[in-house]
């Protein structure tokens, strides 16, 4: 077929893609995030007029690919990015990436070449047929859109929007070849047909059987532990509920949102840093939910346990040690509440008893660990890291959403955060890149409507600076904590510091930039401040979290330092005294 043919008009393909976004937003996308481009005008022109979408612009693909990645991952809902043909659909594979690994749904329309343009050196234009090979759950080409072919687009964008929400969420690429004249001499088009949303169901009934099975691995089991990683995609209240009935310590890493209730333990990385504690309470069960730890140490010490259980709602293999004795396929809070409901009915553990001697110990420990990390944390006004992250959870409403970066700060949440409700955690750890986090903050914002917080080192602002264009214009309620220690602080941590010489150290790894990042907020138009103090830091904190719009907060501090001062609180946490 070529543009001459009477199959064709730019009526027709106008009509189609009014259909496609309608099948979009019926089966569930409510956010469009657009990206500015020339043939992608149908698509971002449908977009708009949909009623039923809220719509985005960001100037860059790659920061608009995470402001939607944002808000799925707030809302659980797939929002849209939309972008024109060429290498600006390659910028969004950084995103596509993420939201596969990490599960989040996604929905990638791009606009493309019709086919008599491909492989003749026409301008943007290469072969966008899979470009994101297997990351996408589904790649849907809709071709040009003809009389023939129009009445596939509305399903296509249910299918899209259906596939991208579950029962393994994550990213979809729609791929929509587009004629020129790109806009309809006519925009009187009828409205288009609504497409019937298909209905997804999470996760399958959990059997009794398989309940049963489980029930015989934790019944009778005084010395074990529950553990809860990101991806659980279960409230923490329900695990920490079955921790309870178990009488088992929680073990939950702040991003699996299960950090909670009296037998959480958030000291773990520096109870089990302490050998003798290490080797007099390795655990006969662990019952994991979601993904391992962040924490490689707690990690390592957990495959000592007699057998590892894990639970998982998506078909996801969540074992990188491949040593798991048990895998459920289900869903983690069914799970949890129905085996918590079976083992109080049963009598497993009486109402109100006494914590286990297993149970109490570790409580103890935890209680020591706590007193002896605060001490030191709140011992003198030293601003680092890991005091930041500590009170940066702590200060924050209830009600509010936090995204922390991948590298050092989500280490430094985990290491030293204590257990609280109230604050929704975010990271991408799927592919626990660095990249997009300035853009995926912004679409947490916009899609949770609530205060939120993005906690941050200085090289993840810097991969994703572009995100800050127009964002002091956009009705969120954002506050970015930058932690600058001038470049990787987490290679401080690893063999290489220790190993290679300074000036080679910092130049392959250290990276110092040695700019002024208020500077880069000052640019933006983004009211900045730089305290110094911890109590200034505080200040700083309740004032942004109060005034609303969008603020940043930057903290300086020093690499060498940061290593040293981690190591004196575990030093304190192991003494315990």
């Amino acid at each position: 077929m070529n543009a001459a043919s009477p199959e064709w008009t730019p009526e027709t393909q106008w009509s189609a893609v009014q259909e496609l976004f309608a099948g979009l937003a019926a089966a569930g996308a409510a956010h469009v995030v657009v990206a500015p481009g020339s043939r992608s005008t149908p698509l971002a022109l449908a977009a708009q007029r949909n009623p039923g979408l809220a719509v985005t612009v960001v100037v860059d693909e790659r920061s608009a690919a995470f402001v939607a990645l944002g808000i799925g991952r707030a809302t659980g809902c797939p929002a849209v990015v939309v972008c024109t043909s060429g290498s600006a659909l390659a910028h969004v594979h950084p995103a596509v990436l993420e939201a596969h690994h990490g599960r989040v749904p996604l929905v990638v329309v791009s606009a493309d070449r019709p086919p008599e343009l491909l492989d003749t050196g026409a301008g943007q234009t290469i072969d966008q047929t899979h470009l994101f090979g297997g990351a996408v759950r589904w790649f849907g080409a809709t071709g040009v859109a003809d009389a023939a072919s129009r009445p596939a687009f509305g399903p296509i964008g249910v299918r899209a929007a259906s596939v991208a929400r579950g029962p393994v969420p994550g990213p979809v690429h729609v791929n929509v070849a587009v004629r020129e004249p790109l806009l309809a001499a006519s925009r009187s088009e009828p409205a288009p047909r609504a497409a019937r949303p298909v209905v997804v169901v999470d996760a399958p009934t959990i059997a009794d059987a398989t309940i049963d099975a489980v029930m015989d691995l934790l019944g009778g089991v005084e010395r074990g532990v529950v553990v809860a990683g990101w991806g659980s995609r279960a409230t923490g209240g329900v695990i920490a509920e079955l921790a309870k009935v178990l009488d088992w310590p929680l073990l939950a890493d702040p991003v699996s949102n299960a950090r909670v209730g009296k037998h959480a333990v958030s000291t773990y990385e520096a109870l089990v840093r302490d050998d003798r504690f290490a080797d007099e309470h390795v655990p006969e069960v662990v019952l994991r939910f979601g993904a391992p730890l962040t924490s490689k140490v707690t990690n390592q010490w957990l495959r000592r346990a007699g057998r590892r259980v894990v639970v998982d709602r998506e078909h996801a293999w969540l074992d990188p040690h491949r040593d798991t004795d048990v895998r459920v396929v289900g869903d983690a809070g069914q799970l949890a509440s129905r085996i918590a409901l079976r083992l109080a009915g049963g009598g497993f553990r009486a109402p109100n008893a006494a914590p286990s001697r297993w149970m109490a110990e570790w409580r103890d420990a935890e209680r020591r660990a706590r007193s002896s990390i605060d001490r030191v944390l709140d011992a003198d006004e030293v601003l680092f890291d890991g005091r930041i992250a500590r009170d940066v959870v702590a200060g924050m409403p209830d009600g509010s959403q936090l995204l922390v970066a991948s590298s050092l700060a989500v280490r430094d949440l985990e290491w030293f955060a204590a257990p609280r409700s109230g604050v929704a955690v975010h990271a991408n750890r799927g592919v626990n890149g660095i990249d997009g986090l300035v853009s995926t903050a912004a679409g947490i914002a916009a899609g949770s409507e609530a205060p939120t917080v993005a906690l941050l080192g200085d090289l993840a602002l810097l991969h994703d600076s572009n995100g800050l264009l127009g964002l002091d214009a956009r009705d969120v309620d954002l506050t970015f904590i930058v932690i600058d220690n001038d470049g990787g602080g987490i290679f401080s941590f690893l063999p290489q510091a220790d190993v290679l010489e300074p000036d080679e150290f910092d130049r392959l790894f250290g990276t110092p930039h040695g700019r002024d990042l208020t500077r880069l907020f000052d640019f933006h138009d983004i009211d900045v401040v730089a305290p110094t103090t911890a109590s200034e830091f505080a200040v700083a904190l309740r004032h942004a979290l109060d005034s609303g719009g969008v603020r940043a907060i930057v903290v300086r501090t020093d690499r060498t330092a940061n290593v040293e001062r981690h190591r004196a609180l575990w030093d304190a946490a192991r003494s315990r005294r």
